[in-house]
């Protein structure tokens, strides 16, 4: 592929996407009207997530890209999962001592 030449997708990947995206948002506010107890956080980060995910890859075209491009971005959410379940962890583990207690 030449430096010139990028991938343009169709209008039924961006139109999909976006019923991805419509979808789990419904999703995010149905999530919304239970409560997890300490997993609220996550899962709304979760879902999140997903949605930035999508669209990064296909509104911004980083699906299409030089493929360090994607492996950078996927390095970096996978030490913010990382950071983030031990900040899970930590909130569970409060609440549940002091619960036994």
């Amino acid at each position: 592929m030449s430096a010139d030449s990028h991938h343009h997708p169709s209008l039924s990947t961006f139109v999909n996407v976006l019923l991805a995206l419509f979808f789990l948002t419904f999703v995010t506010v149905a999530v919304a009207q239970f409560d997890f107890g300490p997993f609220n956080t996550f899962i709304a980060m979760l879902v999140a997530s997903v949605k930035a995910t999508l669209v990064l890859l296909y509104f911004m075209h980083l699906k299409y890209d030089k493929m360090e491009y994607p492996v950078v971005f996927f390095v970096g959410i996978l030490f913010l999962f990382v950071m983030f379940g031990f900040s899970q962890l930590d909130v569970v583990t409060r609440i549940f001592e002091t619960q036994t207690l």
